[in-house]
């Protein structure tokens, strides 16, 4: 048994571990980062509203940028905001490890300052980071999404002249009335190849991986594109919520916890990377101006994550046929609501700004599924 001791131990190498180990080290802390396969390749699609990317992150990590991305609700939408996709062999290189001690292992127990792996081995810091991301459990609302890659040329058709389709909830996917529903999501690999991905946006359950597949070749065959069975396929299963804290060690003598397995994972979209590596130097800045890590949730930090957490209990509630018309509503909103709704982690006057605004546009019965949310009581810990 071998024992170790740093300024910071990370637990978990996925992109928010890996950005907090990177940015630490980068600080002239004193890292360990510790995961059971610290050297495998990356191989999700992440990608990031472009403004949500921090300055120090260079634009060969950005594989490709959609500067006015569309959806389609009840009609054709252009979005504003310029949206990337992240290319992800460049962005695990960039987060470099070379001035991090890494250790291969699983952990069993983490405290504030403590770490113990399956094998006896101990990592005391006078911070630890618990990064390991959602708990992979069915009673978590999740995300699900099965794509194929195609050369833009196939594409063509599907994308209809739009830079990207951030969500596209048009009805030629094969679902029947009734069904839970689905979107097609379209975007630039690089510069060749085209992602098509059928997303059931969250479920408690989600839709099953068969089912989006099927739905997807429906669709895309309605559209004049035949899959041929040799395309590349990506298939997408997380939670879009934290673990409950009743399963976490949190609260006085914890660890940080960071990326998804925090409040940064957005709860009604999925979306995590982007806020992950912003948040990355407000963790060195706080590791290196106190003695001891203190867990500091302002009181805007947590009315965000209330707000969002009650987006995510409407969008459970919603019925199938509401579901585009919600997201007409909100498309509709100006852009700066919809940036801070989508991406303003601490602010909480333009999130509850932009659903005030969203309500008084939705239909009665869309309007009655909110308000049952807000006066429901959730059952998760």
């Amino acid at each position: 048994m071998n024992d170790f001791s740093a300024d910071i131990a990370v637990v978990g190498l996925g992109p928010a571990g890996r950005a907090v180990a990177h940015r630490c080290a980068e600080a002239g802390l004193d890292v360990l980062a510790l995961d059971p396969h610290p050297s495998r390749t990356w191989t999700p699609t992440y990608s990031a509203w472009a403004d949500e990317l921090p300055s120090w992150l260079p634009q060969t990590a950005v594989a490709s940028t959609a500067q006015k991305p569309a959806v389609w609700t009840d009609r054709h939408r252009i979005i504003d905001r310029t949206y990337c996709v992240l290319d992800t062999p460049a962005l695990q290189a960039t987060l470099s490890l070379d001035r991090v001690r890494v250790l291969a292992g699983t952990a069993v127990d983490v405290t504030g300052s403590r770490v113990t792996t399956a094998d006896g081995t101990i990592v005391d810091a006078r911070h630890v980071v618990d990064a390991r991301g959602t708990l992979d459990s069915r009673d978590l609302a999740q995300q699900t999404a099965y794509g194929i890659v195609v050369s833009r040329d196939r594409a063509e058709p599907i994308l209809e002249g739009s830079d990207a389709w951030f969500m596209d909830w048009r009805t030629d996917n094969g679902a029947r009335p009734g069904e839970a529903p689905s979107f097609l999501y379209a975007v630039a690999l690089d510069r060749d190849r085209i992602l098509l991905e059928e997303t059931c946006l969250v479920g408690r359950p989600p839709l099953e991986l068969a089912l989006l597949r099927s739905r997807l070749h429906h669709r895309l065959t309605h559209r004049n594109l035949e899959p041929t069975g040799n395309e590349d396929v990506e298939r997408v299963r997380f939670s879009v919520e934290p673990p409950p804290r009743s399963r976490l060690h949190t609260g006085r003598g914890g660890p940080v916890l960071f990326g998804s397995r925090s409040n940064l994972m957005h709860p009604a979209t999925g979306y995590s990377v982007a806020a992950s590596l912003a948040s990355a130097d407000h963790l060195v800045e706080r590791f290196r101006g106190c003695g001891r890590s203190r867990p500091i949730r302002p009181v805007h930090v947590w009315t965000v994550q209330k707000l969002r957490n009650l987006g995510l209990r409407t969008a459970l509630a919603l019925e199938p046929e509401m579901v585009p018309q919600f997201f007409s509503s909100f498309f509709s909103l100006p852009v700066e609501l919809q940036r801070s709704y989508l991406s303003g982690h601490d602010d909480a006057f333009g999130t509850m700004t932009a659903m005030l605004k969203m309500f008084p546009t939705l239909p009665g019965s869309a309007r009655l599924a909110i308000a049952r949310t807000i006066v429901r009581t959730p059952g998760r810990g």
